[in-house]
Protein backbone atom coordinates (compact mmCIF):
# COMPACT_ATOMS: atom_id res chain seq x y z
CA UNK A 1 0.00 0.00 0.00
CA UNK A 2 1.66 3.36 -0.93
CA UNK A 3 -0.13 6.26 1.17
CA UNK A 4 -3.43 6.12 1.64
CA UNK A 5 -4.20 4.30 -1.80
CA UNK A 6 -7.62 2.41 -2.05
CA UNK A 7 -7.57 -1.01 -2.40
CA UNK A 8 -10.10 -3.04 -4.83
CA UNK A 9 -9.93 -6.36 -4.45
CA UNK A 10 -11.22 -7.56 -8.00
CA UNK A 11 -12.62 -11.44 -8.69
CA UNK A 12 -12.10 -12.33 -12.36
CA UNK A 13 -14.87 -14.30 -13.56
CA UNK A 14 -14.31 -17.22 -15.99
CA UNK A 15 -15.40 -14.88 -18.85
CA UNK A 16 -12.33 -12.74 -18.21
CA UNK A 17 -9.88 -15.72 -19.59
CA UNK A 18 -7.89 -14.70 -22.14
CA UNK A 19 -8.81 -11.18 -22.60
CA UNK A 20 -6.22 -7.78 -22.50
CA UNK A 21 -5.99 -7.88 -18.61
CA UNK A 22 -6.89 -3.67 -18.88
CA UNK A 23 -9.89 -5.05 -20.31
CA UNK A 24 -10.37 -7.40 -17.69
CA UNK A 25 -10.36 -5.41 -15.06
CA UNK A 26 -12.04 -2.01 -16.92
CA UNK A 27 -15.45 -4.66 -17.03
CA UNK A 28 -15.23 -5.81 -13.75
CA UNK A 29 -14.44 -2.13 -12.37
CA UNK A 30 -17.43 -0.20 -14.07
CA UNK A 31 -16.09 3.23 -12.51
CA UNK A 32 -13.09 3.14 -13.96
CA UNK A 33 -11.81 3.54 -17.61
CA UNK A 34 -9.81 1.32 -19.44
CA UNK A 35 -7.44 4.20 -19.97
CA UNK A 36 -7.32 5.07 -16.25
CA UNK A 37 -7.18 0.89 -15.45
CA UNK A 38 -4.16 0.96 -18.14
CA UNK A 39 -2.26 3.44 -16.39
CA UNK A 40 -2.85 1.75 -12.88
CA UNK A 41 -0.99 -1.33 -14.32
CA UNK A 42 2.01 0.08 -16.24
CA UNK A 43 2.37 2.33 -12.92
CA UNK A 44 2.83 -0.87 -10.52
CA UNK A 45 -0.59 -0.55 -8.95
CA UNK A 46 -2.22 -4.49 -9.91
CA UNK A 47 -1.20 -7.51 -8.18
CA UNK A 48 -2.34 -10.67 -8.36
CA UNK A 49 -3.25 -13.14 -5.04
CA UNK A 50 0.42 -13.92 -4.26
CA UNK A 51 0.96 -10.18 -4.24
CA UNK A 52 3.12 -10.31 -7.98
CA UNK A 53 2.96 -7.28 -9.75
CA UNK A 54 1.27 -7.45 -12.90
CA UNK A 55 2.65 -5.30 -15.19
CA UNK A 56 1.53 -5.44 -18.47
CA UNK A 57 -1.64 -3.88 -19.91
CA UNK A 58 -2.08 -6.32 -23.10
CA UNK A 59 -1.01 -9.30 -20.84
CA UNK A 60 -3.93 -12.07 -21.12
CA UNK A 61 -6.01 -12.29 -17.84
CA UNK A 62 -5.71 -15.59 -16.02
CA UNK A 63 -9.70 -16.63 -14.77
CA UNK A 64 -10.78 -17.03 -12.33
CA UNK A 65 -8.72 -14.92 -10.03
CA UNK A 66 -8.72 -12.41 -7.40
CA UNK A 67 -6.86 -9.20 -7.89
CA UNK A 68 -5.53 -6.32 -6.29
CA UNK A 69 -5.69 -2.78 -7.54
CA UNK A 70 -4.18 0.06 -5.72
CA UNK A 71 -5.79 3.24 -6.49
CA UNK A 72 -4.04 6.93 -5.60
CA UNK A 73 -6.47 9.41 -3.83
CA UNK A 74 -6.59 12.00 -5.70
CA UNK A 75 -4.03 14.69 -5.90
CA UNK A 76 -5.48 17.89 -3.73
CA UNK A 77 -7.14 20.51 -6.62
CA UNK A 78 -5.07 23.49 -6.71
CA UNK A 79 -8.40 25.18 -7.54
CA UNK A 80 -10.93 25.99 -5.26
CA UNK A 81 -14.71 25.90 -5.48
CA UNK A 82 -16.46 29.10 -5.80
CA UNK A 83 -20.06 29.69 -5.89
CA UNK A 84 -20.71 31.54 -9.30
CA UNK A 85 -23.62 32.22 -11.32
CA UNK A 86 -24.02 28.99 -14.18
CA UNK A 87 -26.19 28.91 -16.55
CA UNK A 88 -26.76 25.05 -16.89
CA UNK A 89 -27.88 24.09 -21.27
CA UNK A 90 -28.12 20.08 -19.23
CA UNK A 91 -26.64 17.97 -16.41
CA UNK A 92 -27.25 14.62 -15.32
CA UNK A 93 -24.80 12.22 -13.56
CA UNK A 94 -22.34 11.75 -15.98
CA UNK A 95 -22.00 15.40 -17.87
CA UNK A 96 -22.99 19.31 -17.85
CA UNK A 97 -22.92 21.07 -20.34
CA UNK A 98 -22.82 24.64 -19.35
CA UNK A 99 -24.05 28.27 -21.64
CA UNK A 100 -20.81 30.47 -20.73
CA UNK A 101 -21.06 33.90 -20.45
CA UNK A 102 -18.62 36.13 -22.69
CA UNK A 103 -15.62 37.16 -20.06
CA UNK A 104 -15.62 33.75 -18.25
CA UNK A 105 -11.94 32.05 -18.59
CA UNK A 106 -12.64 28.23 -18.69
CA UNK A 107 -9.73 26.92 -16.40
CA UNK A 108 -7.16 28.84 -14.67
CA UNK A 109 -4.22 29.64 -15.74
CA UNK A 110 -1.26 32.57 -14.53
CA UNK A 111 -3.22 35.81 -14.86
CA UNK A 112 -6.80 34.01 -14.15
CA UNK A 113 -6.67 31.92 -10.35
CA UNK A 114 -10.39 32.39 -9.54
CA UNK A 115 -13.74 33.31 -11.05
CA UNK A 116 -13.11 30.68 -14.04
CA UNK A 117 -16.01 27.58 -15.15
CA UNK A 118 -13.69 25.17 -13.50
CA UNK A 119 -14.01 27.11 -10.54
CA UNK A 120 -17.94 27.43 -10.59
CA UNK A 121 -18.42 23.57 -11.94
CA UNK A 122 -15.82 22.55 -8.65
CA UNK A 123 -18.32 24.03 -6.47
CA UNK A 124 -21.73 22.91 -8.28
CA UNK A 125 -20.68 19.57 -9.22
CA UNK A 126 -19.37 19.51 -5.39
CA UNK A 127 -15.78 18.37 -7.00
CA UNK A 128 -17.66 15.11 -9.14
CA UNK A 129 -15.41 15.74 -12.15
CA UNK A 130 -13.29 13.61 -14.27
CA UNK A 131 -10.03 14.12 -13.34
CA UNK A 132 -8.40 12.82 -17.03
CA UNK A 133 -7.79 16.35 -17.11
CA UNK A 134 -5.83 16.94 -14.17
CA UNK A 135 -6.19 19.27 -11.34
CA UNK A 136 -5.76 22.53 -13.85
CA UNK A 137 -8.61 21.37 -16.12
CA UNK A 138 -10.76 18.29 -13.80
CA UNK A 139 -14.01 17.54 -16.23
CA UNK A 140 -13.10 19.81 -19.53
CA UNK A 141 -13.00 17.79 -22.50
CA UNK A 142 -13.04 20.92 -24.91
CA UNK A 143 -12.87 24.59 -24.09
CA UNK A 144 -13.58 27.96 -26.24
CA UNK A 145 -11.98 31.22 -25.87
CA UNK A 146 -12.83 33.94 -22.75
CA UNK A 147 -14.48 36.09 -25.26
CA UNK A 148 -16.46 33.24 -26.63
CA UNK A 149 -19.58 32.83 -25.68
CA UNK A 150 -21.88 29.41 -25.50
CA UNK A 151 -21.83 26.08 -24.85
CA UNK A 152 -19.32 23.96 -23.30
CA UNK A 153 -19.14 20.35 -22.22
CA UNK A 154 -17.65 19.15 -19.00
CA UNK A 155 -17.41 15.26 -17.93
CA UNK A 156 -18.12 14.48 -14.15
CA UNK A 157 -16.63 11.04 -14.35
CA UNK A 158 -13.79 9.51 -16.75
CA UNK A 159 -15.63 7.27 -18.60
CA UNK A 160 -17.69 9.68 -19.92
CA UNK A 161 -14.69 12.44 -20.53
CA UNK A 162 -13.08 9.09 -22.59
CA UNK A 163 -16.46 9.08 -24.45
CA UNK A 164 -16.64 12.15 -25.15
CA UNK A 165 -13.31 12.70 -26.02
CA UNK A 166 -13.25 9.92 -28.69
CA UNK A 167 -16.37 11.77 -30.66
CA UNK A 168 -14.30 15.18 -30.50
CA UNK A 169 -11.15 13.28 -31.86
CA UNK A 170 -13.21 11.48 -34.41
CA UNK A 171 -14.90 14.47 -35.46
CA UNK A 172 -18.77 13.61 -34.67
CA UNK A 173 -19.89 16.07 -32.69
CA UNK A 174 -21.76 18.74 -34.04
CA UNK A 175 -20.34 22.29 -33.27
CA UNK A 176 -22.09 25.45 -34.85
CA UNK A 177 -20.75 28.60 -33.70
CA UNK A 178 -22.93 31.97 -34.84
CA UNK A 179 -20.23 35.06 -35.65
CA UNK A 180 -20.74 38.31 -36.99
CA UNK A 181 -18.00 38.38 -40.15
CA UNK A 182 -16.84 41.52 -41.37
CA UNK A 183 -18.04 42.46 -45.04
CA UNK A 184 -20.46 40.09 -47.28
CA UNK A 185 -18.10 36.54 -48.09
CA UNK A 186 -17.90 35.67 -51.82
CA UNK A 187 -19.24 33.04 -52.12
CA UNK A 188 -21.84 33.14 -49.10
CA UNK A 189 -21.72 29.25 -48.45
CA UNK A 190 -18.58 27.47 -48.61
CA UNK A 191 -15.89 25.65 -47.13
CA UNK A 192 -12.78 26.93 -45.47
CA UNK A 193 -10.14 23.71 -45.80
CA UNK A 194 -6.57 25.38 -44.62
CA UNK A 195 -3.88 23.45 -41.67
CA UNK A 196 -3.59 25.24 -38.51
CA UNK A 197 -0.54 26.02 -36.59
CA UNK A 198 1.11 28.67 -34.36
CA UNK A 199 2.14 31.53 -36.11
CA UNK A 200 5.85 31.85 -37.39
CA UNK A 201 6.16 35.24 -35.90
CA UNK A 202 3.84 35.31 -33.08
CA UNK A 203 3.84 32.53 -31.10
CA UNK A 204 0.89 33.79 -28.79
CA UNK A 205 -1.39 33.70 -32.26
CA UNK A 206 -2.21 30.55 -34.51
CA UNK A 207 -1.66 31.26 -38.29
CA UNK A 208 -2.80 29.45 -41.84
CA UNK A 209 0.53 27.43 -42.34
CA UNK A 210 1.68 24.89 -44.90
CA UNK A 211 -0.55 20.99 -44.51
CA UNK A 212 2.95 19.84 -43.19
CA UNK A 213 3.75 22.05 -40.36
CA UNK A 214 -0.23 21.81 -39.02
CA UNK A 215 -3.03 20.33 -38.30
CA UNK A 216 -6.00 20.00 -40.46
CA UNK A 217 -8.71 21.81 -40.09
CA UNK A 218 -12.16 22.17 -41.72
CA UNK A 219 -15.15 25.11 -41.27
CA UNK A 220 -18.35 25.29 -43.01
CA UNK A 221 -19.70 28.41 -43.19
CA UNK A 222 -22.79 29.88 -44.49
CA UNK A 223 -24.54 33.58 -44.09
CA UNK A 224 -27.14 33.87 -42.23
CA UNK A 225 -27.94 37.76 -43.22
CA UNK A 226 -26.48 40.59 -44.63
CA UNK A 227 -25.61 43.52 -42.28
CA UNK A 228 -24.63 46.86 -43.06
CA UNK A 229 -20.68 46.28 -43.18
CA UNK A 230 -20.89 42.76 -42.23
CA UNK A 231 -22.40 39.42 -41.90
CA UNK A 232 -24.01 36.73 -39.56
CA UNK A 233 -22.95 33.58 -40.61
CA UNK A 234 -23.01 29.95 -39.12
CA UNK A 235 -19.71 28.44 -39.23
CA UNK A 236 -19.81 24.53 -38.66
CA UNK A 237 -16.45 22.68 -37.63
CA UNK A 238 -15.22 19.61 -38.42
CA UNK A 239 -12.35 19.84 -36.76
CA UNK A 240 -11.92 21.79 -33.38
CA UNK A 241 -8.42 23.56 -33.74
CA UNK A 242 -8.02 26.61 -31.43
CA UNK A 243 -9.11 30.01 -32.86
CA UNK A 244 -10.79 27.83 -35.58
CA UNK A 245 -13.20 30.12 -36.94
CA UNK A 246 -11.60 33.61 -36.17
CA UNK A 247 -8.28 32.37 -38.02
CA UNK A 248 -10.14 30.63 -41.03
CA UNK A 249 -12.52 33.66 -41.25
CA UNK A 250 -9.62 36.01 -41.15
CA UNK A 251 -8.25 33.89 -43.79
CA UNK A 252 -10.41 34.63 -46.20
CA UNK A 253 -10.39 38.14 -45.92
CA UNK A 254 -13.39 38.63 -43.65
CA UNK A 255 -11.76 38.38 -40.03
CA UNK A 256 -15.00 38.64 -36.98
CA UNK A 257 -16.56 42.07 -35.96
CA UNK A 258 -14.40 42.97 -33.08
CA UNK A 259 -11.63 40.34 -33.04
CA UNK A 260 -8.50 42.24 -31.08
CA UNK A 261 -6.00 39.60 -32.30
CA UNK A 262 -7.21 38.61 -36.14
CA UNK A 263 -8.86 41.34 -37.59
CA UNK A 264 -8.94 44.91 -37.57
CA UNK A 265 -12.79 46.30 -37.87
CA UNK A 266 -12.76 49.81 -39.97
CA UNK A 267 -14.76 53.09 -39.99
CA UNK A 268 -17.46 53.35 -39.48
CA UNK A 269 -18.40 49.78 -38.07
CA UNK A 270 -15.71 50.63 -35.80
CA UNK A 271 -17.43 53.53 -34.52
CA UNK A 272 -20.15 51.82 -33.84
CA UNK A 273 -18.28 49.05 -31.63
CA UNK A 274 -16.90 51.63 -29.75
CA UNK A 275 -20.34 53.50 -28.69
CA UNK A 276 -22.33 50.18 -27.81
CA UNK A 277 -18.75 49.19 -25.79
CA UNK A 278 -18.16 46.02 -27.83
CA UNK A 279 -14.84 44.90 -27.13
CA UNK A 280 -14.98 41.38 -28.17
CA UNK A 281 -15.06 38.63 -31.39
CA UNK A 282 -18.65 38.44 -32.33
CA UNK A 283 -18.76 34.41 -31.63
CA UNK A 284 -21.03 32.86 -30.14
CA UNK A 285 -21.14 28.89 -29.79
CA UNK A 286 -24.88 28.31 -30.63
CA UNK A 287 -25.29 24.75 -31.36
CA UNK A 288 -23.75 21.19 -29.52
CA UNK A 289 -24.52 17.98 -30.59
CA UNK A 290 -23.07 14.45 -29.69
CA UNK A 291 -24.21 10.95 -28.70
CA UNK A 292 -24.41 10.81 -24.64
CA UNK A 293 -21.62 8.64 -24.30
CA UNK A 294 -23.12 6.54 -21.11
CA UNK A 295 -26.56 6.10 -22.07
CA UNK A 296 -26.19 6.13 -26.07
CA UNK A 297 -28.37 9.00 -26.58
CA UNK A 298 -28.58 11.35 -29.00
CA UNK A 299 -27.89 15.00 -27.40
CA UNK A 300 -28.74 18.40 -29.10
CA UNK A 301 -28.78 21.82 -27.24
CA UNK A 302 -29.08 25.47 -28.57
CA UNK A 303 -27.97 28.51 -27.32
CA UNK A 304 -29.85 32.11 -27.95
CA UNK A 305 -27.47 34.54 -29.00
CA UNK A 306 -26.39 37.16 -26.30
CA UNK A 307 -27.56 40.14 -25.84
CA UNK A 308 -24.50 41.95 -27.23
CA UNK A 309 -24.45 40.37 -30.29
CA UNK A 310 -28.58 40.32 -30.81
CA UNK A 311 -28.57 44.21 -30.16
CA UNK A 312 -25.57 44.69 -32.11
CA UNK A 313 -26.94 42.74 -34.88
CA UNK A 314 -30.07 44.90 -34.99
CA UNK A 315 -28.17 48.24 -34.82
CA UNK A 316 -26.79 46.91 -38.29
CA UNK A 317 -29.85 45.35 -40.07
CA UNK A 318 -30.23 47.01 -43.55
Amino acid sequence: MQGDDAILTVTLADSAAGLRLDRALAEALPDLSRERVKTLIKGGRVADARGTVLWDPAAKAAAPATLEVRVPTPAPAHNVAQDLDLVIAYEDEHLIVVDKPAGMVVHPAAGNLDGTMVNALLHHCAGQLSGIGGVARPGIVHRIDKDTSGLIVAAKHDKAHEGLAKQFAAHSIDRRYLAIATGRPMPANGTVEAALGRSPTNRKKMAVVPAGRGKQAVTHYRTIEPLRGATVVECRLETGRTHQVRVHMAHIGHPLVGDPVYGRTRKPLSDVLKARGFERQALHAAHLGFIHPVTGKRIALDSDLPADMRELIDELRV
